[in-house]
């Protein structure tokens, strides 16, 4: 494509040298650069894209893009190299990616889901109640992409960078899908990921204490207003009415179409006559006029607000009743709510829940319908948020009947460090625990103290397979833990 055609859109733009450039390929990593290709030079949080140019034109780009803040002086590019300037490079690298891949997200229907808890849940909610209605979903979020029932690749985060985000698009358009649904992160919002993203139909679940750290968001307020970006984007939005902060949306956005839904407050579609058990939970909520019961198997309350954000968002793709309950009877997610078989017969569910507010909710769950102990065993993210550290601590202390802390990804933090900053907060209730920083030890001191009445969860990893430490990711999935202790012990 013609550079001149690439730049369509980018405001504040300045360059130098031709724009006539048949670009063949665009990135914002040096290695991926190939010839006739054109390098955007990203100001990152632990590396400069500046310092990249030159191996990006030894790789064969033909064009660079860097912020208006570079001294230009010191690059020392030649005459025969084409130098844009523009005043925000992960903006116009998004929209440069949108009109490369011929602004794919118009031939479909792009519904994207944001929110702190059920975003992974609520988006595989929607693409199996689409795919009971004939669509063809494509599915891009924390666990993997999927292009109908076809696993892509495994996640690396919740948002794809922006050009990766258009070609998958353009992938997704080649092979005729007809919905897209997407997690929508708080730093691909506030990074400019999603710009030029023609989004249908946004989604708020909630908005809790998680991604205050240097790298992500100062403050709660900065957190919020970065969700909120999503929602001047959409033509219709559906927000959680039970959520603080999602009771403020309505007011604060301007788009043809918003709905609400909840439980507790006052809403355009509410749940009734909720019953939650120690495997499925069901309500009433109004569908095509009628109130249908409706299930879900995934136990607990937060699942009855994933379910009405995923019944009323795929209503307006033309979704029916008889489609919808069979969809929700039948969906399973990833490491959300998930229970491990094993031949002890122990009850293990493994969950994500990595806030206080996930975890809080989880436990409740399960203490609810448990006849025996609630055994947790969690910890917290190194190089993250170290605020809900006690938080998570004091949370499990005053629900589960023992708790088990250890380690989860410590990243370039001690683990320990992590442990004794969660153990702040368990201190300040009266619960049972003891600290193993091994977390398969964790798991399998949790094994050797249950019992056929009690239920272990693992909490905080959920559907990952992997442990990062020092920036190396190794093998860590829970199941097969779980598989391969069980089966040492007599």
């Amino acid at each position: 494509m013609e550079l001149k055609e690439i730049l369509i859109g980018i405001e504040g733009i300045k360059a130098k040298g031709n724009l006539e450039l048949n670009i063949k390929n665009i990135d914002s990593d040096s290695r991926n650069i190939k010839k006739d290709g054109m390098f955007v030079a990203i100001h990152g949080f632990e590396t400069d894209g500046v310092e990249y140019i030159n191996d990006a034109i030894e790789n064969g780009a033909i064009a660079i893009m860097v912020q208006d803040d570079t001294d230009i002086k010191k690059l020392k590019i030649s005459d025969d190299i084409t130098l844009l300037v523009v005043p925000d490079t992960r903006k116009a690298l998004a929209i440069c990616a949108c009109n490369f891949y011929d602004n794919p997200s118009k031939s479909f229907k792009l519904i994207g889901v944001t929110g702190t808890k059920g975003k992974t849940t609520t988006t595989y909610m929607i693409k199996k109640i689409l795919e009971k209605q004939g669509k063809k979903v494509g599915l891009i979020g924390t666990i993997a992409t999927y292009i109908g029932d076809k696993k892509i690749e495994e996640s690396s985060r919740t948002t794809p960078e922006s050009i990766k985000l258009q070609k998958i698009f353009y992938d997704m358009k080649k092979e005729k899908v007809d919905v897209v649904v997407m997690e929508v992160s708080s730093q691909s919002l506030k990074l400019h990921r999603v710009d030029g993203c023609d989004f249908d139909i946004g989604i708020f679940t909630n908005l809790s204490q998680e991604h205050i750290s240097k790298n992500e968001h100062p403050d709660m307020k900065d957190y919020f207003e970065s969700k909120l970006k999503l929602f001047n984007m959409c033509k219709t939005a559906y927000i959680n009415a039970d959520d603080i902060y999602g009771a403020k949306i309505p007011k604060l956005i301007n788009i043809p179409e918003i709905s609400t839904y909840g439980i507790d407050n006052f809403c355009n579609f509410l749940a009734k006559d909720i019953t939650i058990t120690n495997s499925y939970v069901d309500f009433k909520a109004k569908i095509d006029g009628k109130n249908e019961r409706v299930k879900v198997c995934i136990p607990g309350r937060f699942s009855v607000y994933n379910a009405l954000a995923a019944i009323y968002a795929t209503i307006k793709l033309g979704a029916n009743a008889e489609n919808i309950k069979e969809a929700l009877d039948e969906v399973r997610v990833p490491g959300r709510s998930e229970l491990v078989d094993n031949k002890k017969e122990l009850v293990i569910m493994i969950d994500y829940a990595h806030t206080p507010e996930s975890l809080e909710s989880i436990l409740q769950a399960v203490k609810s319908y448990t006849k025996g102990r609630v055994i947790s065993v969690f910890g917290c993210g190194g190089d993250r948020d170290s605020v809900k550290r006690p938080l998570m601590g004091e949370v499990s202390g005053r629900i589960a009947d023992y708790t088990i802390i250890t380690s989860d990804n410590p990243r370039t933090e001690n683990p320990d460090e992590i442990i004794s900053q969660i153990e702040k907060g368990i201190k300040k209730t009266k619960g049972q625990y003891t600290c193993i920083t091994d977390r398969i030890e964790a798991i399998k001191k949790a094994i050797e103290m249950a019992n056929k009445k009690d239920i272990i969860v693992l909490a905080g990893k959920g559907h990952e397979s992997y442990q990062e430490i020092n920036h190396e990711k190794h093998p860590f999935d829970e199941r097969i833990i779980v598989k391969e202790i069980i089966d040492k012990m007599k």
